[in-house]
């Protein structure tokens, strides 16, 4: 069975008229890859984890859907540092005006898969502000770090902190990236303090190369739905929302922030 149809059996009826067959070929962008928006989302995505049915169990092959193209030690593909936005600008400032409602002062966070900025906003006070990444040049001049780990977490996804050490979690356009997301995001929720909020942020772009197969295969809704599914199976959040923060629907990047907070019980 194709995957975007065992995925897209688990989504409302309405996205199953919506979506065409042209919604899946991807076309290549600068940097990375980007994948074409064949129909508008707004209105959607939000929908897309509001009452999703969630197959009874995992519903992925870990080797098949999470495999990349490029199967060589992500310490080579990311030695390079690489001092660019991932994202549009206008898309950026949509993350980072989203940050100003999410964190608050004094607020310990973990940033994973962290680079060179954070984008969180200039004025936010923190108390420890971590970086886990793959480049130590990168997290070293990230500003907004108080401390910064090099860890891989395709290796090791494990985090080195103590349990309830955080009281927010956020990734920026690179779960994708991730061959064992849900142990990733089981760490997440054993780092986070109850009622702490993991906040996960994805667009169109990636690096196909590194990109999990099921990501290159899906759309932007799919990858809605996936990113939720991680936190449900994690089975220590309460259910997962999607915030549809796309700044300028078809002029700029699209942006969809997924959240989840951990579980008081």
């Amino acid at each position: 069975m194709r995957v975007q149809t065992r995925l897209m059996n688990h989504l409302f009826p309405s996205l199953l008229l919506a979506t065409s067959a042209s919604a899946f070929f991807p076309s290549a962008r600068v940097p990375g890859f980007r994948f074409p928006v064949a129909f508008s989302t707004k209105g959607m995505a939000e929908k897309v984890l509001a009452n999703p049915k969630w197959p009874a169990s995992w519903p992925y092959d870990d080797k098949v859907d999470f495999a990349v193209m490029d199967p060589s030690e992500d310490e080579i593909f990311y030695s390079q540092p690489r001092l660019v936005y991932h994202i549009d600008d206008a898309a950026v400032l949509a993350l980072t005006e989203h940050y100003a409602t999410s964190l608050e002062e004094g607020d310990d966070v973990l940033d994973i898969c962290s680079s060179w900025v954070s984008h969180y906003p200039k004025n936010f006070k923190g108390g420890k502000v971590v970086g886990l990444g793959m480049n130590e040049f990168e997290l070293s001049k990230n500003p907004q770090l108080t401390d910064y780990v090099v860890q891989n977490l395709n290796k090791n996804p494990k985090f080195p902190f103590d349990d309830a050490s955080f009281d927010k979690v956020t990734c920026v356009v690179s779960i994708d990236y991730l061959t064992q997301p849900l142990e990733v995001v089981k760490e997440i929720g054993r780092v986070l303090r109850p009622g702490g909020e993991a906040i996960i942020s994805i667009s169109n772009r990636c690096f196909p190369t590194k990109a999990m197969q099921i990501w290159l295969q899906t759309s932007d809704l799919e990858h809605i739905f996936i990113v939720g599914s991680f936190f449900h199976y994690a089975g220590c959040f309460d259910p997962p929302k999607c915030t549809d923060a796309s700044p300028n629907p078809g002029r700029s990047d699209p942006l969809f922030i997924i959240t989840a907070k951990r579980s008081s019980k």
